[in-house]
């Protein structure tokens, strides 16, 4: 099975992940193994405590999908302390480090 990294960037990046990857998937239809997600621009606003589909990412991150927001975006928002536990904060640099060994296609969303 392939394993594939999605870089979270579009506008629709929450009605792609809640509609079609999220639950896929946690009904293990997804087709691919997920290794790790990357929140950027008003996308970090996906991974916070208070979001439902952020609840459904805390899930999914004890499978082994790493989460991680763009620390740029989240400082500028003010943001950091209401993220979800597992999502890390930093810069594309430490995405890559953290998943690019484990991947086979880093795919923009």
């Amino acid at each position: 099975m392939k394993r594939v990294a999605y870089i979270v960037e579009s506008n629709l990046g929450s009605y792609i992940l809640g509609q079609m990857i999220v639950p896929q998937l946690e009904e293990g239809r997804h087709g691919v193994e997920v290794k790790g997600m990357f929140f950027i621009h008003d996308n970090v606003y996906i991974p916070m405590r208070e979001n439902p589909l952020g609840q459904r990412l805390e899930e999914l991150s004890k499978k082994g999908i790493y989460l991680q927001a763009c620390d740029q975006c989240v400082y500028m928002r003010n943001i950091a302390d209401k993220l979800i536990p597992s999502c890390k904060i930093g810069c594309f640099p430490d995405f890559y480090k953290a998943v690019i060994d484990d991947v086979d296609l880093v795919i923009t969303i």
